[in-house]
Protein backbone atom coordinates (compact mmCIF):
# COMPACT_ATOMS: atom_id res chain seq x y z
CA UNK A 1 0.00 0.00 0.00
CA UNK A 2 1.43 3.27 -1.29
CA UNK A 3 2.11 6.06 1.90
CA UNK A 4 0.28 9.04 1.21
CA UNK A 5 1.47 11.29 -1.59
CA UNK A 6 2.74 15.02 -0.77
CA UNK A 7 1.24 17.65 -2.60
CA UNK A 8 4.29 19.92 -2.16
CA UNK A 9 4.10 23.50 -1.12
CA UNK A 10 2.37 26.34 -3.72
CA UNK A 11 4.64 29.05 -2.03
CA UNK A 12 7.57 27.26 -1.97
CA UNK A 13 7.20 25.64 -5.34
CA UNK A 14 6.94 29.20 -6.92
CA UNK A 15 10.93 30.27 -6.95
CA UNK A 16 13.01 31.43 -9.67
CA UNK A 17 14.29 28.31 -12.21
CA UNK A 18 15.06 27.82 -15.01
CA UNK A 19 12.33 25.51 -15.97
CA UNK A 20 9.06 24.56 -14.88
CA UNK A 21 6.89 21.91 -17.34
CA UNK A 22 2.45 22.45 -16.59
CA UNK A 23 0.76 19.82 -16.76
CA UNK A 24 -2.97 20.13 -17.07
CA UNK A 25 -4.87 16.85 -16.29
CA UNK A 26 -8.44 15.17 -16.32
CA UNK A 27 -9.13 11.14 -15.95
CA UNK A 28 -6.00 9.76 -17.30
CA UNK A 29 -3.88 8.38 -14.81
CA UNK A 30 -2.24 6.11 -17.07
CA UNK A 31 -1.08 8.56 -19.59
CA UNK A 32 -0.55 10.99 -16.76
CA UNK A 33 2.47 8.44 -15.40
CA UNK A 34 3.81 7.51 -18.59
CA UNK A 35 4.33 11.68 -18.98
CA UNK A 36 5.58 11.96 -16.04
CA UNK A 37 8.33 9.22 -16.56
CA UNK A 38 9.40 10.71 -19.54
CA UNK A 39 10.12 13.60 -17.61
CA UNK A 40 12.14 11.70 -14.68
CA UNK A 41 14.02 10.50 -17.45
CA UNK A 42 15.55 13.89 -18.42
CA UNK A 43 18.86 14.22 -17.32
CA UNK A 44 20.18 17.28 -18.93
CA UNK A 45 18.07 20.12 -17.65
CA UNK A 46 18.79 19.85 -13.71
CA UNK A 47 16.07 21.05 -11.52
CA UNK A 48 13.19 21.86 -13.62
CA UNK A 49 10.16 21.55 -11.62
CA UNK A 50 6.73 20.12 -12.71
CA UNK A 51 3.07 21.19 -11.43
CA UNK A 52 0.35 18.97 -12.40
CA UNK A 53 -2.80 20.46 -12.53
CA UNK A 54 -6.07 17.68 -12.06
CA UNK A 55 -9.83 17.86 -13.34
CA UNK A 56 -10.68 14.65 -12.83
CA UNK A 57 -14.38 13.34 -12.07
CA UNK A 58 -13.25 11.25 -9.48
CA UNK A 59 -9.80 10.91 -7.51
CA UNK A 60 -7.14 12.75 -9.12
CA UNK A 61 -5.03 11.28 -11.81
CA UNK A 62 -1.68 11.51 -9.90
CA UNK A 63 -3.17 9.49 -7.26
CA UNK A 64 -3.16 6.19 -8.80
CA UNK A 65 0.41 4.29 -7.80
CA UNK A 66 2.06 4.45 -10.91
CA UNK A 67 1.43 8.19 -11.37
CA UNK A 68 2.51 8.53 -7.61
CA UNK A 69 5.18 6.36 -8.27
CA UNK A 70 6.70 8.56 -11.36
CA UNK A 71 5.99 11.80 -8.78
CA UNK A 72 8.56 10.88 -6.09
CA UNK A 73 10.96 9.59 -8.93
CA UNK A 74 10.69 13.23 -9.78
CA UNK A 75 11.57 14.51 -6.46
CA UNK A 76 13.98 11.88 -5.56
CA UNK A 77 16.03 13.49 -9.00
CA UNK A 78 16.13 16.84 -7.48
CA UNK A 79 13.04 18.10 -9.54
CA UNK A 80 10.30 19.88 -7.54
CA UNK A 81 7.52 18.81 -8.10
CA UNK A 82 3.56 20.71 -6.78
CA UNK A 83 0.43 18.73 -8.11
CA UNK A 84 -3.10 20.69 -7.30
CA UNK A 85 -6.63 20.48 -8.31
CA UNK A 86 -8.32 23.21 -10.37
CA UNK A 87 -12.20 23.04 -9.57
CA UNK A 88 -15.29 23.47 -10.75
CA UNK A 89 -13.71 23.22 -14.64
CA UNK A 90 -13.47 26.60 -16.28
CA UNK A 91 -12.22 25.64 -19.72
CA UNK A 92 -8.78 25.17 -21.19
CA UNK A 93 -7.84 28.00 -21.40
CA UNK A 94 -8.71 28.71 -17.62
CA UNK A 95 -6.81 25.53 -16.78
CA UNK A 96 -3.28 26.51 -18.13
CA UNK A 97 -3.70 30.13 -17.07
CA UNK A 98 -4.45 28.37 -13.50
CA UNK A 99 -0.87 26.45 -14.25
CA UNK A 100 1.20 29.52 -15.44
CA UNK A 101 0.33 31.48 -12.71
CA UNK A 102 1.81 28.99 -10.68
CA UNK A 103 4.95 29.64 -11.94
CA UNK A 104 7.79 32.19 -11.92
CA UNK A 105 10.39 29.90 -13.98
CA UNK A 106 12.70 32.09 -16.89
CA UNK A 107 10.98 29.04 -19.17
CA UNK A 108 7.71 26.74 -19.08
CA UNK A 109 7.01 23.80 -21.33
CA UNK A 110 3.05 23.70 -21.44
CA UNK A 111 3.19 19.65 -21.98
CA UNK A 112 0.07 18.02 -22.65
CA UNK A 113 -0.89 14.67 -20.37
CA UNK A 114 -0.73 12.33 -22.99
CA UNK A 115 2.65 12.64 -24.20
CA UNK A 116 5.80 11.17 -23.39
CA UNK A 117 8.70 12.73 -23.89
CA UNK A 118 12.47 10.46 -24.96
CA UNK A 119 15.47 11.65 -22.74
CA UNK A 120 17.23 14.72 -24.34
CA UNK A 121 14.18 16.44 -25.69
CA UNK A 122 14.33 19.18 -22.90
CA UNK A 123 17.58 19.96 -23.31
CA UNK A 124 17.07 20.42 -26.77
CA UNK A 125 14.54 22.56 -26.37
CA UNK A 126 16.28 24.46 -23.89
CA UNK A 127 19.27 25.07 -26.24
CA UNK A 128 16.77 25.85 -29.25
CA UNK A 129 14.84 28.83 -27.17
CA UNK A 130 18.38 30.17 -26.40
CA UNK A 131 20.00 30.51 -29.46
CA UNK A 132 16.59 31.55 -31.44
CA UNK A 133 15.95 34.46 -28.78
CA UNK A 134 12.16 34.41 -29.59
CA UNK A 135 8.83 33.44 -27.79
CA UNK A 136 8.46 30.25 -27.92
CA UNK A 137 9.58 26.78 -29.50
CA UNK A 138 7.80 23.47 -29.87
CA UNK A 139 7.94 19.89 -30.23
CA UNK A 140 4.65 18.69 -32.56
CA UNK A 141 3.97 15.17 -31.39
CA UNK A 142 4.82 12.15 -33.25
CA UNK A 143 1.36 9.08 -33.25
CA UNK A 144 3.70 6.28 -34.26
CA UNK A 145 0.72 4.37 -34.83
CA UNK A 146 1.28 6.06 -38.75
CA UNK A 147 5.01 5.67 -39.29
CA UNK A 148 3.89 3.69 -42.72
CA UNK A 149 1.49 5.95 -43.37
CA UNK A 150 3.61 8.24 -45.47
CA UNK A 151 2.06 11.70 -47.02
CA UNK A 152 4.83 13.52 -49.20
CA UNK A 153 2.60 16.05 -50.51
CA UNK A 154 2.30 17.48 -46.63
CA UNK A 155 6.27 17.86 -46.48
CA UNK A 156 6.43 20.73 -49.00
CA UNK A 157 5.14 22.80 -45.76
CA UNK A 158 8.30 22.33 -44.48
CA UNK A 159 10.55 25.52 -44.20
CA UNK A 160 13.37 26.25 -42.16
CA UNK A 161 14.34 29.68 -40.44
CA UNK A 162 17.50 30.85 -41.70
CA UNK A 163 18.36 32.69 -38.23
CA UNK A 164 16.29 34.09 -35.73
CA UNK A 165 12.92 33.61 -36.06
CA UNK A 166 10.84 37.13 -36.64
CA UNK A 167 7.35 38.40 -35.57
CA UNK A 168 4.66 36.89 -38.03
CA UNK A 169 0.51 37.50 -38.07
CA UNK A 170 -0.53 34.34 -38.83
CA UNK A 171 -4.32 33.95 -40.07
CA UNK A 172 -6.14 31.38 -41.93
CA UNK A 173 -6.70 31.22 -45.43
CA UNK A 174 -2.62 32.16 -45.84
CA UNK A 175 -0.07 29.80 -47.14
CA UNK A 176 1.08 30.26 -43.48
CA UNK A 177 -1.74 28.47 -41.93
CA UNK A 178 -0.90 25.18 -44.47
CA UNK A 179 2.32 25.29 -42.29
CA UNK A 180 0.25 22.90 -39.81
CA UNK A 181 -0.16 20.22 -41.89
CA UNK A 182 3.21 18.88 -41.67
CA UNK A 183 2.53 17.90 -37.53
CA UNK A 184 -0.54 15.41 -37.83
CA UNK A 185 -0.14 11.31 -38.17
CA UNK A 186 3.91 11.27 -38.38
CA UNK A 187 4.04 13.68 -41.14
CA UNK A 188 7.24 15.50 -39.46
CA UNK A 189 9.00 11.92 -38.93
CA UNK A 190 8.80 11.44 -42.23
CA UNK A 191 10.47 15.30 -42.59
CA UNK A 192 13.20 14.41 -39.93
CA UNK A 193 14.23 11.08 -41.40
CA UNK A 194 14.52 12.99 -44.72
CA UNK A 195 17.17 15.65 -43.56
CA UNK A 196 19.41 12.86 -42.17
CA UNK A 197 20.73 15.15 -39.48
CA UNK A 198 23.83 14.18 -37.53
CA UNK A 199 24.19 12.82 -34.12
CA UNK A 200 22.84 16.47 -31.63
CA UNK A 201 22.28 18.18 -34.99
CA UNK A 202 18.70 20.50 -34.83
CA UNK A 203 16.51 22.35 -37.23
CA UNK A 204 14.15 25.75 -36.46
CA UNK A 205 11.38 25.79 -38.82
CA UNK A 206 8.28 27.98 -39.51
CA UNK A 207 4.90 27.05 -37.96
CA UNK A 208 1.46 27.97 -37.84
CA UNK A 209 1.15 26.14 -34.27
CA UNK A 210 2.11 23.83 -32.02
CA UNK A 211 0.22 21.03 -30.38
CA UNK A 212 1.39 18.77 -27.06
CA UNK A 213 4.44 20.12 -26.25
CA UNK A 214 5.59 23.58 -26.07
CA UNK A 215 7.51 25.78 -24.76
CA UNK A 216 7.95 29.59 -23.97
CA UNK A 217 10.09 32.57 -22.42
CA UNK A 218 7.38 32.84 -19.57
CA UNK A 219 8.21 36.56 -19.78
CA UNK A 220 7.32 37.06 -23.22
CA UNK A 221 4.18 34.18 -23.08
CA UNK A 222 2.86 36.69 -20.24
CA UNK A 223 3.40 39.97 -22.24
CA UNK A 224 1.18 38.45 -25.18
CA UNK A 225 -1.73 38.21 -22.87
CA UNK A 226 -0.88 34.53 -21.31
CA UNK A 227 -3.97 32.61 -21.46
CA UNK A 228 -6.10 35.75 -19.75
CA UNK A 229 -8.76 35.25 -22.63
CA UNK A 230 -9.91 32.67 -21.06
CA UNK A 231 -12.72 35.09 -19.45
CA UNK A 232 -13.40 35.87 -23.37
CA UNK A 233 -14.44 32.60 -24.31
CA UNK A 234 -17.27 29.96 -23.52
CA UNK A 235 -15.92 27.41 -21.60
CA UNK A 236 -16.69 24.78 -23.89
CA UNK A 237 -13.46 25.61 -26.09
CA UNK A 238 -10.60 24.38 -27.90
CA UNK A 239 -7.35 25.58 -29.61
CA UNK A 240 -6.66 27.73 -26.15
CA UNK A 241 -3.00 26.65 -27.03
CA UNK A 242 -3.25 28.13 -30.61
CA UNK A 243 -4.72 31.59 -29.41
CA UNK A 244 -1.73 31.83 -27.33
CA UNK A 245 0.69 31.20 -29.84
CA UNK A 246 -0.32 33.44 -32.47
CA UNK A 247 -0.51 35.97 -29.94
CA UNK A 248 2.73 35.21 -28.96
CA UNK A 249 4.39 34.90 -32.70
CA UNK A 250 2.79 38.00 -33.91
CA UNK A 251 5.13 39.97 -31.03
CA UNK A 252 7.93 37.58 -30.60
CA UNK A 253 8.07 34.87 -33.11
CA UNK A 254 7.99 30.98 -32.60
CA UNK A 255 9.46 27.85 -34.25
CA UNK A 256 9.39 24.12 -34.06
CA UNK A 257 12.21 22.06 -33.49
CA UNK A 258 13.14 19.13 -35.17
CA UNK A 259 13.93 16.45 -34.73
CA UNK A 260 11.02 16.51 -31.83
CA UNK A 261 11.55 13.79 -29.20
CA UNK A 262 7.06 14.15 -28.58
CA UNK A 263 5.16 11.02 -29.07
CA UNK A 264 1.89 11.17 -28.67
CA UNK A 265 0.04 8.20 -26.74
CA UNK A 266 -3.12 8.31 -29.00
CA UNK A 267 -5.12 7.68 -26.56
CA UNK A 268 -9.02 9.17 -26.56
CA UNK A 269 -9.49 12.39 -25.98
CA UNK A 270 -10.63 14.15 -22.39
CA UNK A 271 -12.14 17.19 -24.18
CA UNK A 272 -15.32 16.26 -25.45
CA UNK A 273 -17.77 19.57 -25.29
CA UNK A 274 -15.35 21.30 -28.10
CA UNK A 275 -18.30 24.14 -29.00
CA UNK A 276 -16.07 26.85 -30.17
CA UNK A 277 -13.01 27.39 -31.09
CA UNK A 278 -10.83 30.23 -29.18
CA UNK A 279 -8.50 31.38 -31.26
CA UNK A 280 -11.05 31.85 -34.25
CA UNK A 281 -13.03 34.28 -31.15
CA UNK A 282 -9.82 35.78 -30.29
CA UNK A 283 -9.36 36.97 -34.41
CA UNK A 284 -12.86 38.13 -34.28
CA UNK A 285 -12.35 40.39 -31.59
CA UNK A 286 -9.36 41.90 -33.49
CA UNK A 287 -9.01 44.43 -36.10
CA UNK A 288 -8.31 43.25 -39.67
Amino acid sequence: MNRPLDLGDPAGFRRPRQLDVLIPTRNRPAELAVTLSGLAAQEDVPGFGVVVSDQSDGDPAYAHPAAATMVRALRHRGHPVLLTRRLPRRGLAEHRAYLLSRSVAEYVLCLDDDVWLEPGTLSRLVTAIRELGCGFVGNAVHGLSYADDVRPETHRHYEEWPGRPVPERIRPGTPQWQRASIHPAANLLHVTEKLRLPPGAWRAYKISWIGGCVLYDRARLVDAGGFEFWRRVHERHQGEDVAAQLAVMARHGGAGVLPSGAYHLESPTTVTEREVEAWEVLLTDQPA
